[in-house]
């Protein structure tokens, strides 16, 4: 079929060998061979075709290295893509060569090695991909020249040094995704040039220094915009100005200090900030309940202070919000019931499409919540995940019945307060809770058996309270362990080895002194009355037969093995001498 121009078999399940055949169509401008399940090298006769333009062959699983063919210089070559394959090998330098190219894609393979620098040469490159590779050395500051460049994605290697200063010349920038290296040194602030800047993702490297506030400025033009997990330290950028376009600001675990900024309430497209894991010292920002789009605030292990009880001026305060992650701060007082109250995402499933914003958000969104009592890094926010943490504060009073309200709430933490009275019966709503952890506290009373409606629970933890009576035997109760009820003293029933009364289910047993000895595990039935008697029997017994054995000194390697060999020796001599007095001696009779 010498007269194909276009071949486009993607998205199948073709296996086996690209065929060498391929070649002979020569007027082949557009080869698209990608989500197949191809194996085998790549042919290198295909970039020996001068006239093909298109090239896709992503998502397979070719391996091998890239042939030094790809940089044939009578190609006209504009987009490659071989991305999520199995290449090994570095790339090759050729590369520079293919002049025509604007789009290179070669991510997700196992290329090692270092960017050729040749790769500036590329003076028509629009697009450069090769993340998720094996990729080392430094940054070339080449290609940070090239004027064409719009989008580059070289996360997830292992490139190490410093952004270079050069990266101001790049006007066309609009994607920087450098994020999971071992870069270091401080953003240049050249960077501030880059005026079509929409995506800086430069999260988990070491990088260090001052955030540059021009920031701020940039935010008309900024979407994105992660720092997270590096060593930043200083004051977060104060100026974001009117008409601020920014979806998600994440700054998580660095050693930022101060105040939020307050011109964050410019960001009315915002739909996450985490500034979690930081040394930042303010009140809970009330200002932020009127932000229409915000899905997700974590403030988590910070200096956070104040009571969240002030009734907040805005009609349905925080109306989207998924995650509300507050915890290990500083916080006072009750709970905010009036939050509760109004957390529509919380409250009922939202049917309204996703915007363009709402699919970048959720495309890039990373955060490290505590789930299920395990910390853990949440990649992907899913319209359905709601949580709540509010654990390891100040907080005092009861737990509000309004939080009842929050139907589709997944995760609740309200573990490490001061709380006092009753679990609301009003839990029982959460129908859609997987964890549930109220512990360390000083709640109280019995365990609502409304609780045990909740079919979706896996996680329960209600520990190191002062709860009475019998644990709930029905449901999804019956899956949870010992660990879930330890440290409350009047709790009975099943898991726990104290049983209840059988005429007043809600009391435990008499002899309110035996409480203490089951609590610490005395499980096989032993409690400390039985202990001491076991003691002090033994004691008698033992100082009876210790006296034995020294009186007669038998058995005699047991006195050896205390006494020293010598001791039964000794003892014989000591016996004759005792003998010899006590027997008269017979005396020689007078001839």
């Amino acid at each position: 079929m010498t007269a194909l121009d276009g071949l486009l078999l993607d998205n199948n399940t073709l296996s086996g060998v690209i065929p060498q055949e391929i070649h002979h169509l020569h007027n082949l401008t557009v080869l698209d061979l990608s989500s197949n399940k191809l194996s085998g090298t790549l042919p290198p006769t295909i970039f020996n075709m001068s006239s093909l333009a298109w090239i896709d062959l992503s998502s397979n699983t070719l391996s091998g290295a890239l042939p030094s063919e790809i940089g044939n210089k009578k190609a006209v070559l504009e987009f490659l893509s071989l991305e999520n394959n199995a290449l090994t090998g570095t790339i090759p330098r050729e590369i520079g060569n293919v002049e025509a190219l604007q789009y290179l894609y070669l991510g997700n393979n196992g290329l090692t090695g270092v960017i050729p620098q040749e790769i500036h040469h590329l003076h028509n490159l629009i697009a450069l991909g090769l993340s998720l590779n094996k990729l080392s050395g430094t940054l070339p500051p080449t290609i940070f020249n090239m004027s064409s460049l719009a989008w580059i994605d070289l996360s997830s290697n292992t490139l190490s040094g410093a952004l270079p200063s050069e990266i101001g010349n790049m006007k066309a920038l609009s994607t920087l995704l450098l994020e999971n290296n071992a870069l270091t040194g401080t953003i240049p602030s050249s960077i501030c040039n880059l005026t079509s800047l929409g995506f800086l993702v430069l999260s988990n490297n070491t990088l260090e220094g001052t955030i540059p506030q021009c920031f701020g400025n940039l935010s008309k033009s900024l979407l994105i915009f992660h720092l997270n997990v590096n060593q930043f330290s200083g004051l977060i950028p104060s100026s974001f100005s009117k008409g601020c376009g920014l979806v998600s600001i994440n700054l998580n675990g660095n050693k930022l200090q101060g105040p939020l900024p307050k011109s964050l309430i410019n960001c009315g497209s915002l739909r996450g900030l985490d500034v979690g894991n930081n040394r930042i010292q303010d009140e809970f920002p009330f200002w932020m309940d009127g932000l229409p789009q915000l899905r997700v605030l974590v403030l988590r292990s910070n200096k956070f202070y104040g009571n969240m009880s002030i009734p907040s001026q805005t009609k349905i305060p925080f109306h989207n919000l998924q995650v509300l992650d507050i915890s290990q701060n500083r916080f006072v007082g009750s709970l905010p019931q009036g939050y509760f109250k109004n957390f529509r995402a919380m409250i009922e499933v939202n049917e309204t499409s996703l915007s363009t914003n709402d699919t970048r958000f959720k495309d890039y969104v990373e955060m490290r919540l505590t789930l299920k009592g395990l910390d853990q890094l949440l990649q992907r926010l899913l319209s359905a995940f709601t949580t709540i943490d509010l654990s390891s504060n100040r907080f005092s009073g009861s737990i509000p019945h309004s939080i009842g309200n929050l139907k589709i709430l997944k995760y609740l933490n309200l573990s490490h307060n001061n709380l006092i009275g009753n679990i609301p019966s009003s839990l029982g709503n959460l129908s859609e809770l997987e964890s549930l952890d109220l512990s360390v506290n000083k709640l109280d009373g019995e365990i609502p058996s409304e609780l045990t409606g909740l079919t979706f629970l896996a996680k329960l933890n209600l520990s190191m309270n002062n709860f009475v009576g019998q644990i709930p035997q029905s449901k999804q109760f019956s899956t949870f362990e010992n660990d879930s009820y330890v440290g409350n003293w009047r709790l009975c029933g099943v898991p726990l080895t104290r049983k209840c009364n059988d005429e007043n289910r809600h009391q435990m047993q008499p002899e309110e002194d035996d409480d203490e000895e089951d609590e610490f595990g005395f499980i096989d039935g032993f409690g400390w009355r039985s202990v001491v008697m076991g003691y002090g029997s033994g004691f008698v017994v033992g100082i009876g037969i210790g006296y034995i054995i020294i009186r007669n000194g038998r058995p005699r390697w047991l006195v050896e093995f205390f006494f020293g060999i010598g001791y039964n020796n000794n003892k014989k001599k000591k016996k004759k001498k005792r003998r010899s007095r006590a027997t008269p001696t017979p005396t020689r009779r007078r001839t």
